[in-house]
């Protein structure tokens, strides 16, 4: 176990972050099985006398540092789980788990919000409120995010700022936008249903294959005939599955894949008529389609004056920001945002791979960069907005009716 010494200033403590970014790295942990990241996380918070809030979470942490009472809380988010992927990187600290990998980058999210705590703490007299740590479980599974909202975590929460570790920009950059910045991600599996037959003699059933086939090549005018071209969306299958031997035509066909929007309306256009598609294609080959989704979180959209905020904040620290290209990948940290108002940024890490890459890896030296955003970010948070009444969440919500 890893123990912090409270000299944030000093290289010894910029050593001990990447030394805690190291030891979760070593040991990941899929989504909902985080329960010795949580325990290692809780350990580290209350070394350091940070509150810990028990929320009844089976994994995840939920912490505090209370400055001035009756402040407004402000809520910074990070994400704890590791992908089922194989390490190839050869580093000496690589996973000691086979087959987990923190290719994401969540153990860098992790040990940049542990040290933004220590950091909060050393200055909590400072503090116009109270800063919530949410140290969120099963990003990757796009579920995390609505455990810690009905798990009542989020209550009185004014707002949240989070952020992603972005491979393509350099340390000491951040990507700071306001609007759609990353997008819903929902996924689809298509059942195709025909008759088997032999395969010498086709007329006698209904193929799937060839249906599924149909299927796919039609879905992709979805985008260039429904979307404008101002506005983007992309749907992909990939996976398709069927039959079981050379000579015989097979009574059913799956299809898997995923449609990324970022604007809401065009969300809901796209999945109709994909469903629209799928169930006329199918009718003319005389066979029958079962859409099934798999919601996934919406785009983020971040809110224009946290991001003004954010820039005001990257440039007293004489970081660098910039505004960045909205990215298809998509995040859970959307949930949050339909609950208050929220931040996402990119944090640049000079990575080696992108996300998801067996032989991701990251500069370091952007851990303490990183804390020290955060830090800077929500004390100003809270001194600009200490003397406002509780916020009008329904207000805030009206876009998401």
């Amino acid at each position: 176990m890893v123990s912090i010494t409270m000299d944030t200033k000093s290289e010894v403590f910029k050593d001990q972050l990447i030394g805690i970014r190291r030891h979760l790295h070593q040991h990941p942990e899929l989504s909902n099985k985080e329960y010795e990241t949580t325990k290692y996380i809780t350990s580290l918070l209350e070394q350091a006398g940070v509150t810990i809030v028990d929320y009844g979470l089976k994994t995840g942490v939920v912490a505090e540092v209370r400055g001035e009472q009756g402040g407004p809380i402000v809520a910074l988010r990070a994400d704890i789980d590791a992908l089922p992927i194989q390490e190839e990187t050869g580093l000496p600290y690589e996973s000691l788990h086979p087959g987990i990998m923190h290719a994401c980058g969540h153990d860098f999210h992790t040990a940049s919000l542990i040290g933004a705590a220590y950091l909060l703490k050393q200055q909590e007299k400072r503090l116009k409120g109270t800063v919530r740590f949410l140290f969120q479980p099963a990003e990757e599974k796009a579920t995390g995010a609505r455990q810690i909202i009905e798990s009542g975590a989020l209550e009185g929460v004014r707002a949240i700022f989070g952020m992603h570790n972005k491979p393509d920009l350099p340390v000491g950059t951040i990507g700071i936008k306001s609007g759609p910045l990353m997008a819903a991600a929902d996924g689809f599996v298509v059942e195709v249903t025909g008759a088997g037959s032999h395969a010498a003699v086709p007329e006698a059933g209904i193929d799937p294959i060839v249906t599924a086939s149909h299927i796919v090549t039609a879905l992709q005018s979805i985008v260039s005939r429904n979307v404008s071209a101002l506005h983007s969306a992309v749907i992909s299958v990939t996976k398709i599955h069927s039959g079981t031997s050379w000579n015989i035509i097979p009574e059913t066909a799956v299809l898997d894949g995923t449609i990324r929007t970022f604007d809401e309306g065009i969300r809901v256009r796209v999945l109709e008529r994909f469903e629209q598609v799928v169930a006329g294609v199918a009718t003319a080959f005389g066979a029958k389609a079962a859409v099934h989704w798999i919601e996934g979180p919406p785009s983020v959209i971040n809110d224009t004056s946290l991001a003004q905020l954010a820039e005001e904040t990257s440039a007293a620290l004489e970081l660098t920001a910039v505004k960045p290209l909205p990215s298809p990948a998509g995040e859970d940290f959307a949930f949050y945002q339909r609950v208050v108002p929220g931040l996402f940024v990119f944090m640049g890490i000079a990575g080696t791979q992108e996300w998801h890459h067996p032989g991701f890896n990251l500069d370091e030296h952007a851990l303490s960069i990183s804390a020290d955003f955060f830090t800077e970010l929500a004390i100003r948070y809270l001194e600009q907005h200490s003397t406002e009444g509780e916020p009008d969440v329904n207000q805030h919500l009206e876009g998401f009716a």
